[in-house]
C-alpha cells in the first residue's frame, strides 16, 4: 500500500510518494512547489501519480493553505489526514508547557530523529535543527523526552529586519568569513554565526544535561548553507519531516501490542 506524505511550510509545499508506510520504504516520486502554486498540483505534478493507499501531512501554513491542498487531493479518493502536536507519539514525549502549541513540524521532526537514533541501535540524545524561514533547535534526551528548544529568525528575516531598520544597508550577497572587512560579508557572516552560535550553545546544554554527545541532525531548505560554518559534528537530514511521517504512520498501523522501536 503506497503512502503519500506532505510537508507544508511557510514558503514551500514538499511531497513524497513511498512504496509503503514504513521507515526506509522506497521513494517512488517526490516534488516541491511554492505555496502560491499549490492550486496547480492536481493538474500538474500529481496528475500522473497512481492513487496512494494512505496520506499523512504536516502543515504550519494555516487552515486556508490546508484547505487549498485538500482541494487538490480531491484528485484521488483518499482521506486527508494531518498531524497535530500531542503529548506523546511514536516514542517521543512532548515536554512543551502546552503540548498542542508545539509546531507540528518540530514535533514530527523529533519523531523522525528519534527513529534515526534507534535505527542505529543507539541510546543517545538528539539535537534537531530546522533551518528555514525560522530556525528551531530542539533537544531530545536518550529516552525520547523533548527537553525544550530554541526559536530564532532565519537568515532572510534577520537581513530584512536590518535593511528596513538601518539606513544604507541592503540585503547582501556576501560570504561567510571569520573577520569581515566589508558590509556584505559582515551581514552574511553575522546572520550565519548567530544561527550556528545558537545551535552550538544548545549542543553544549544537551551534553551537560545528558552526559552524552547528541546526534545532531540539520534539516530545512537552508541547512546546507549553514552546515559548513557549524563547529560541531552534524549530519544533513533533508527528509527528516518525511522520516517522521513514515515512522508515525507505521506506529499507528502497528497491531495492538506490537513492539515498537520508536
Amino acid at each position: 500500500m503506497t503512502f503519500f506524505a506532505i510537508d507544508i511550510g511557510n514558503t514551500r509545499l514538499k511531497w513524497a510518494l513511498y512504496a509503503r508506510p514504513q521507515p526506509g520504504a522506497a521513494l517512488l516520486a517526490q516534488g516541491a512547489v511554492f505555496v502560491e502554486n499549490i492550486d496547480t498540483l492536481a493538474e500538474a505534478e500529481w496528475k500522473a501519480l497512481v492513487q496512494p493507499g494512505s496520506m499523512l501531512g504536516c502543515n504550519v501554513a494555516g487552515d486556508a493553505v490546508r484547505r487549498r491542498v485538500e482541494e487538490q487531493l480531491e484528485l484521488w479518493d483518499i482521506e486527508p489526514r494531518w498531524v497535530y502536536s500531542g503529548t506523546q507519539a511514536a516514542g517521543v514525549t512532548n515536554g512543551y508547557d502546552h503540548p498542542g502549541r508545539l509546531g507540528t513540524d518540530r514535533f514530527i521532526a523529533q519523531i523522525g530523529a528519534r527513529h534515526l537514533v534507534l535505527a542505529r541501535g543507539l541510546a543517545r540524545p538528539a539535537l534537531v535543527v530546522m533551518i528555514g524561514t525560522a530556525v528551531t533547535v530542539d533537544a531530545l534526551d536518550p529516552s525520547g523526552n523533548f527537553l525544550g528548544g530554541l526559536i530564532l529568525p532565519g537568515h532572510g528575516i534577520m537581513l530584512r529586519a536590518l535593511e528596513s531598520g538601518t539606513a544604507g544597508l541592503r540585503v547582501p550577497t556576501g560570504d561567510v568569513v571569520e573577520f569581515p572587512t566589508n558590509t556584505s560579508d559582515a551581514l552574511t557572516s553575522g546572520g550565519t554565526f548567530a544561527i550556528t552560535g545558537a545551535i552550538e550553545r544548545m549542543h553544549r546544554h544537551v551534553c551537560e544535561r545528558c552526559g552524552q554527545v547528541p546526534l545532531t541532525l540539520v534539516t530545512g531548505g537552508a541547512g546546507w548553507k549553514v552546515g559548513p560554518s557549524l563547529l560541531i559534528e552534524h549530519e544533513l537530514a533533508e527528509s527528516l519531516i518525511f522520516d517522521g511521517l513514515l515512522a508515525l504512520q507505521a506506529h499507528r498501523l502497528a497491531p495492538p501490542g506490537t513492539a515498537q522501536r520508536m
